[in-house]
């Protein structure tokens, strides 16, 4: 008779320890939902008198952002990308009140195009695009000609996953680590601080340059450089 209590009281255990993992899956899920879907964080106080002073002695900036990876994850052919989390409309309109907004990709621009389309969803943000075409081959990769969107590069940067990308121009890229569908990511938004305060530079490449995490990528990244996504 013991024998069979306890065989039963495991019984109950192991059932009810499968009920609560069936629960803490649920949760999980329906947590992803929401940080998929929620909105960025990032409140813009008005600027003090000396802030909108020292901004207008300097020129408003060009922020170039690549696509893939970056901005959105490639699925499979015929469907539309996901939004990484804390982009249009949440981040670009943010970032777009301080920088005038540039898309380059190394996608060709029948594939690239609808997607920027259904980013920009009719604000006007993001009409200046750059696709493959407007690429340099180099060594067999596709190197982004930043000079070809701004020729004055202490006004220009971009935000790219790739930094074979804007290897020509080391001084003005911000890494990004890549996404890959992951909706507790947090990247765009923890960017958020950095470019609300490099806007205020004259030039963009003395505070890149020195940045310790964009060094310290750079030297990680430029060094063993993989393809572009194409």
């Amino acid at each position: 008779m013991p024998t069979f209590f306890l065989m039963g009281f495991r019984m109950v255990i192991l059932v009810a320890s499968k009920l609560w993992e069936f629960f803490c899956c649920l949760i999980r899920k329906n947590c992803r939902k929401i940080i998929q879907y929620q909105t960025v964080k990032y409140d813009i106080s008005p600027l003090c008198p000396i802030s909108r002073h020292k901004l207008q002695l300097v020129k408003r900036k060009t922020m170039i952002l690549d696509l893939d990876e970056t901005l959105v994850h490639s699925q499979h052919v015929g469907k539309m990308r996901p939004n990484r989390p804390s982009t249009p409309p949440d981040f670009v309109l943010k970032v777009s009140q301080w920088y005038d907004l540039v898309v380059f990709t190394a996608s060709m621009e029948i594939y690239g195009s609808p997607v920027v389309e259904r980013l920009d969803n009719g604000r006007g943000i993001l009409n200046r695009r750059y696709y493959r075409q407007h690429c340099k081959p180099d060594s067999g990769y596709y190197a982004k000609d930043l000079s070809a969107v701004n020729s004055d590069l202490s006004s220009i940067f971009i935000v790219d996953n790739s930094p074979s990308a804007y290897r020509l121009y080391p001084d003005n890229g911000i890494p990004i680590l890549s996404w890959m569908s992951d909706a507790s990511d947090i990247n765009l938004l923890s960017l958020l601080p950095f470019l609300d305060a490099l806007r205020f530079t004259s030039d963009v490449r003395s505070v890149l340059r020195r940045n310790s995490y964009t060094v310290s990528w750079k030297k990680k990244s430029i060094g063993h450089i993989t393809p572009l996504k194409t």
